[in-house]
């Protein structure tokens, strides 16, 4: 089983939220929210700061920690076929964007960044992190933690 540590920003203004298109390699898009891996010895408090600025082009501040999602997604279902299963454990974080200007990511995989009314993302073909975010941004559980979100149509890996 593959494994990656990510950490994950969740910013909401004004009755919208930041997405970002991921283009994958085979040239499928789905929105996202703009986060990523953390590096071997890096805090996942820093990393999310550095996943907006690399992704987005804005610079950004934490404002609290909202939960932690652990998903298997079976080899079968991974975006990339003949892998193993993989383990992805996400850190939210609520983050304020701070300044600068979305842009595209440059030499990676996010095409764009956009402030989306959050009546709209419900219509988006988008990550199950982007479901699990705003729950844990709306619902704000003690534990840190909601229930995992079924993925299919519009809701991907």
């Amino acid at each position: 089983m593959s494994f990656r540590l990510a950490a994950y920003a969740v910013c909401v203004e004004e009755g919208r939220v930041l997405l970002a298109r991921h283009v994958s390699p085979l040239g499928e898009s789905n929105w996202t929210l703009p986060g990523g891996r953390v590096e071997h010895g890096e805090d996942p408090f820093e990393a999310v700061i550095r996943e907006v600025a690399e992704e987005t082009g804005c610079s950004a501040v934490v404002r609290c920690l909202l939960g932690v999602d652990s998903r298997v997604i079976p080899a079968a279902e991974r975006a990339v076929p003949g892998g193993p299963e993989h383990q992805n454990v996400g850190i939210f974080y609520e983050v304020r964007i701070t300044g600068g200007e979305l842009r595209p990511e440059p030499n990676g995989a996010i095409a764009e960044s956009l402030w989306t009314p959050m009546a709209d993302v419900a219509d988006l073909r988008r990550s199950s992190l982007v479901d699990i975010g705003l729950a844990l941004y709306r619902n704000r559980p003690a534990t840190g933690h909601v229930d995992p979100v079924p993925v299919g149509g519009l809701i991907q890996h």
